[in-house]
């Protein structure tokens, strides 16, 4: 074979793979599905839905949005900040605010 097809011939050891899945009732060279989370692909209905998760509660969580929509935290993450060009917005008094709650918490330790 290797005299024939040259170096893009498959190696024997391949080829005695081949024969025995093929044998075993295999019908086609196609991947069989593997265990695990399949990748989600972002649609339209899935932005929508974290979109009108968020408008119902603007405090939840990334973790929260995919537990509800069974997807990763990562999907969440690329829906809300590229596909809904959302960010968060942190009022400018609040630093100085925690800051000092911070600050008391220190002291009552100290």
């Amino acid at each position: 074979m290797k005299e024939l097809y040259g170096e893009q011939c498959l190696s024997r050891c391949t080829i005695f793979r081949w024969c025995q899945r093929f044998e075993a009732g295999r019908v086609n060279i196609k991947d069989l599905p593997r265990p695990g989370q399949a990748h989600v692909v972002t649609n339209n209905a899935t932005i929508s839905a974290v979109d009108e998760l968020i408008r119902q509660n603007r405090r939840i969580t990334t973790r929260e949005i995919a537990v509800k929509l069974s997807i990763s935290k990562g999907t969440v993450h690329h829906i809300i900040h590229k596909k809904l060009v959302m960010a968060k917005f942190v009022h400018s008094g609040c630093p100085s605010i925690c800051q000092r709650s911070r600050r008391r918490r220190e002291w009552a330790f100290a």
